[in-house]
C-alpha cells in the first residue's frame, strides 16, 4: 500500500469492532423477544394440561421425566407455561393450514371423513347434550344392558375397598372375582413393579388394555377390581364403561391413605414427603372421570358390612 492509500484508508483496529458487534449480539440473545399474549396463554394452557394429565395418572414429575426421557427441569418449565418455542411454530403452521394442532401431531393414519365430520358436529354441542348423546350411543351400539350387568367393574383410588368388597360381592352373586392387576402380572410374567421398571407407564397401559380385552372376551359373569388409574386412559376406560356396569367406590383422601398404609403398601407414594397433597391432587384430577360410573358408593366412615350393603343395593338397584 502506498502513502496516499495509507492516508485514504488508515489501518483500523480489527479487534475493537468485532468485540463491539459480538457484544451487541450477546445483548440481543440475552433479551428474547416478548411473546404475544395469545402465545403466552397457549403455553400456560399446555403446561396446565400436562400437569393435569400427570395428576390423573398419579405420576410424579420425576417418574414422568424418567419415562419420557425429558429432564425434570424442562418439565417444570413446561408446566409453568415456559415451554419451548418450537411448539409455537407448529401452532402457527396449523393455523395457516386451517387445522387443529392435534392433527399435525397425530401418530395414526388419516382419519375417515365421517369421523372428522362427526367430531366437528360434537364440538358444537353443549356439555349436557354430549352426555345425553353418549348415553344414547351406549344404548344403541354398546353392550346390551343385561350383558353389562353380568360384568360388575369397581373403580376408584387404592384403599377404596375394591378388592375386599369385590371379592365378597362376587361370592354373593356366584360370579368370578378378577383383580385386573393380577391379570396383568400373569400376562407379563412378572410383578407390577417390574412392569413399571422395565416398560414404564406406557407399557403398563398396554398390558392393562390387553388384560381387559381378554376378560371381556370370555363373556362370563364376573366382578372386576380395576387399577385406580384406569380412568386416565380414555380408550381403555371407554371399553370398560361400554362393556361393564361400573361402580365408583369413593372415600375421603385421608381414609384412602390410612387404608393403603394399613396394607403396608405405599405405592406410588414411596419416598414422597408430600404424599397427602399428591393424593388429593390425583383424586381431584380423576373425580370427573370416576363420576362417569353407573353408580357411586361412598365408603367414607363406613364399616365393610355397611359398604357391602350399599354396593349390593347399587348393583341390584
Amino acid at each position: 500500500m502506498n502513502s496516499r492509500e495509507a492516508r485514504a484508508h488508515p489501518p483500523r483496529d480489527l479487534n475493537a469492532p468485532v468485540v463491539a458487534v459480538r457484544s451487541r449480539e450477546k445483548t440481543r440473545k440475552a433479551e428474547p423477544a416478548a411473546r404475544a399474549p395469545e402465545d403466552v396463554g397457549f403455553l400456560q394452557r399446555l403446561g396446565e394440561r400436562v400437569r393435569e394429565a400427570r395428576a390423573r395418572r398419579g405420576m410424579t414429575r420425576k417418574i414422568l421425566a424418567h419415562d419420557s426421557g425429558v429432564s425434570e427441569r424442562y418439565l417444570a418449565q413446561l408446566e409453568s407455561g415456559q415451554g419451548n418455542s418450537s411448539i409455537l411454530v407448529l401452532r402457527q403452521l396449523a393455523q395457516a393450514l386451517g387445522l387443529p394442532l392435534a392433527d399435525l401431531l397425530r401418530d395414526e393414519s388419516e382419519r375417515s371423513v365421517e369421523l372428522v365430520l362427526t367430531q366437528q358436529f360434537l364440538k358444537r354441542l353443549p356439555p349436557e347434550k354430549l352426555a345425553e348423546l353418549r348415553a344414547q350411543l351406549l344404548q344403541d351400539f354398546g353392550a346390551a344392558a343385561a350383558d353389562r350387568r353380568k360384568r360388575i367393574a369397581l373403580i376408584g383410588l387404592r384403599g377404596a375397598g375394591k378388592s375386599t368388597l369385590g371379592e365378597r360381592l362376587a361370592a354373593e352373586l356366584g360370579s368370578a372375582f378378577i383383580e385386573l392387576d393380577r391379570e396383568i402380572e400373569a400376562d407379563a410374567g412378572t410383578s407390577l413393579q417390574e412392569v413399571f421398571l422395565l416398560h414404564g407407564q406406557a407399557g403398563y397401559r398396554r398390558y392393562e388394555r390387553r388384560a381387559l380385552e381378554r376378560i371381556l372376551a370370555r363373556g362370563t359373569a364376573c366382578v372386576i377390581a380395576t387399577g385406580g388409574s384406569i380412568v386416565s386412559e380414555p380408550a381403555t376406560y371407554d371399553l370398560l364403561l361400554s362393556a361393564c356396569f361400573t361402580v365408583w367406590l369413593k372415600a375421603a383422601p385421608q381414609e384412602h391413605m390410612e387404608r393403603v398404609a394399613a396394607q403396608g403398601d405405599y405405592r406410588p407414594m414411596a419416598g414422597n414427603d408430600e404424599a397427602m397433597e399428591d393424593l388429593r391432587r390425583i383424586l381431584s384430577g380423576r373425580e370427573a372421570l370416576y363420576g362417569q360410573a353407573d353408580r357411586t358408593v361412598d365408603t367414607a366412615g363406613r364399616s365393610i358390612e355397611e359398604s357391602l350393603g350399599s354396593l349390593r343395593r347399587a348393583v341390584r338397584g
